[in-house]
């Protein structure tokens, strides 16, 4: 009798419990596999909203979160808590997704260990290894070890290639994200975005939405008050309301709290879990984000997004349309926005390009190769 493939995921941020939760749960309905989900944790909070919201439990929850955590703290932990779960299950892949520390380490571990390695989104690169930080980093420390390379998109394949990676053990796959997002927009809106529409007036049409999110490190200090001031800015129309969920982080919090903390037109809003996010997100007039997931899920509703970094590692919404780069100099974001806000030309024009990042078979994609 054939013994069952053993597959371990793992993940420990809110945005890889996100890409990877249609795959754990697509893995769990595929015959021949015994799959097993750890989590490092290393967002409590934001990742346990996203477990509930895809009803997923873990097997291993290694809780590695603490205040105040730097990098090589963290990378320590994952190091010594990880390696025992490998050690009891033995499995004979790990899957891990994106750019974080987690899967950095990981990835790492199952070198060390001889177990192979498959990589969620896979051959995102600026080919900066500053920006993102530590992203940027970590993802080719991960494509370096990675038996399957899962790619989103062509161009993401392309980088691999180009740094060596045999073609036979790459798979364009469309983004886990599109899955995930077309699994929640279908769930009930809640009530609590029911209920800020109408207090801000959006669902009458009197006043346009802006979804804001900035957290990135490359961000912190001036670019961050670049981005306020331009948020102050544009407040000041009259026609938009801006909505901003602010990461927990002091380099976050500090900054946008001193600066726009009871300016009229401007909700601040402790983070969001990712249900009510996303269809805040489907009433957006426009976007403003330097997050990476954002930049792949606004084209699949159609919202023009402008995106508050000097590089990224998803220029196919740059490509098609969707997305620009626009930077986090004050005077450039407010032009930028002034100008989709204003002509309704340019407005459609990014409106209606298509999504370049996948149709929500990422997942039944991933498993069919790994079961081959």
């Amino acid at each position: 009798m054939k013994m069952p493939m053993k597959i371990l995921t793992v993940f420990g941020t809110r945005p890889e419990a996100v890409k990877m939760a249609p795959v754990v749960r697509q893995l769990a309905a595929t015959s021949g596999v015994e799959a097993r989900v750890c989590v490092t944790a290393q967002h409590r909070q934001m990742l346990d909203q996203v477990l509930r919201l895809f009803k997923i439990q873990p097997d291993y929850d290694l809780n590695l979160m603490r205040d105040g955590q730097t990098l090589p703290q963290l990378s320590a932990d994952i190091f010594t808590h990880l390696d025992p779960v490998l050690e009891d299950f033995k499995p004979d892949w790990v899957l891990a997704q994106g750019d974080t520390t987690t899967v950095a380490i990981t990835s790492l571990l199952c070198y060390y260990r001889r177990i192979k390695f498959g990589h969620v989104e896979a051959g995102l690169r600026t080919h900066d290894k500053w920006a993102p930080f530590p992203e940027e980093v970590n993802r080719r420390i991960a494509g370096v070890v990675a038996d399957l390379h899962f790619a989103p998109t062509d161009w993401s394949k392309e980088n691999l290639l180009r740094e060596g990676v045999d073609e036979k053990i790459i798979k364009v796959t469309g983004n886990t994200v599109i899955d995930a997002l077309q699994f929640v927009a279908k769930q009930n809106e809640p009530n609590d975005v029911k209920e800020l529409l109408s207090k801000l007036e959006i669902e009458k049409d009197k006043r346009k939405l802006i979804l804001v999110t900035a957290h990135r490190r490359e961000n912190f200090g001036k670019p961050m008050e670049n981005i306020c001031k331009a948020l102050f800015d544009l407040s000041r129309r009259g026609d938009v309301e801006i909505v901003y969920p602010v990461h927990l982080n002091p380099n976050v919090q500090e900054p946008v709290n001193r600066l726009l903390k009871d300016v009229k037109h401007i909700t601040l809003l402790p983070p969001l879990d990712y249900l009510p996010l996303v269809h805040l997100m489907k009433h957006a007039h426009l976007i403003l984000t330097d997050s990476g997931g954002i930049q792949e899920e606004a084209p699949a509703f159609g919202i023009p997004t402008l995106v508050l970094r000097d590089v990224t590692e998803r220029p196919e919404g740059v490509t098609a349309g969707t997305l620009k780069l626009v930077g986090t100099e004050t005077s450039n974001i407010i032009n930028e926005a002034n100008l989709l806000l204003d002509n309704p030309d340019n407005y459609n024009a990014m409106a209606g390009a298509s999504n370049p990042y996948g149709d929500g078979q990422a997942a039944i994609k991933i498993a069919h190769a790994l079961v081959e």
